[in-house]
């Protein structure tokens, strides 16, 4: 896997702040366990105290509607070999146990899904090519 690798993270700001912060934090998650070497390092200060690394490059938190985030996704798939493109669909808060999840995929199309949330982990030219016009979440 090359150095060059870029995130992003895509959310829609229309969500409330606590639906916010669970989109981005279970995207982060998932971009993590796809590329670990973002940030799975660890660290110690000078009296050998441990810490786990959170990331070792900007997570930069961008934002866009629903309909620009899929769209966004349904054009970054195809390209996802040594990529990560990880969506939160909005039918997922409603389904508390992973394997409900799994469950319920294979008979959705997310084409036609409501997408709240977007990691994307790449090139740096493939991820300013996605999101080169987006603006920051404030």
């Amino acid at each position: 896997m090359s150095d060059d690798i870029r995130l992003a993270i895509i959310v829609n700001p229309a969500l409330p702040i606590g639906l916010v912060a669970n989109t981005v934090g279970a995207v982060c998650v998932g971009l993590g366990a796809r590329m670990p070497v973002l940030g799975a390092t660890q660290l110690a200060d000078r009296q050998a105290r441990r810490i786990d690394v959170s990331a070792n490059r900007p997570v930069p938190v961008l934002q866009a509607d629903g309909e620009t985030i899929r769209a966004i996704m349904l054009k970054a798939l195809p390209a996802a070999d040594e990529r990560a493109v990880v969506p939160f669909p909005a039918f997922a808060r409603s389904l508390h146990v992973f394997a409900d999840y799994g469950i319920s995929m294979p008979a959705r199309d997310l084409a036609e899904e409501e997408v709240d949330g977007l990691g994307l982990a790449g090139p740096t030219k493939w991820i300013r090519s996605l999101t080169g016009s987006l603006k920051l979440l404030r």
